[in-house]
């Protein structure tokens, strides 16, 4: 089930301690490919976003560029037909924490621009 950026809570996103089962689940709530239009402009984000990590040990900025990286993973992983590796699984880890602290700080964005009773 596809879950909006917008609508994304703390407890849709795993832990960074969960399984890879729990974390690819996660990761297919958000369909890159129909998002960017293709599978070819979806994998240049997440090789863009894969590099930059190698490189610099950096993560994409927004939301959907972090859950994008994610989605991709997920599928080349499911392609490859095993279970990450654990160099994989720390960039993996690091794109779940990212997504964890965004969405937290959108949270907390909503939260400001509320009335209060």
């Amino acid at each position: 089930m596809e879950i909006a950026d917008s609508d994304l809570t703390l407890a849709d996103v795993p832990l960074p301690t969960a399984d890879w089962g729990r974390i690819g689940a996660f990761a297919l709530t958000f369909d890159g490919y129909a998002y960017w239009g293709s599978f070819e402009a979806c994998a240049e984000h997440a090789s863009h976003s894969l590099k930059e990590w190698q490189e610099k040990q950096s993560l994409p900025i927004s939301l959907t560029q972090l859950r994008t990286a994610l989605f991709f993973e997920q599928r080349r992983w499911r392609h490859f037909g095993y279970n990450p590796d654990p160099k994989s699984m720390v960039y993996i880890l690091a794109l779940i924490e990212a997504i964890q602290q965004k969405v937290r700080q959108e949270s907390n964005a909503k939260d400001k621009k509320e009335p209060k009773p």
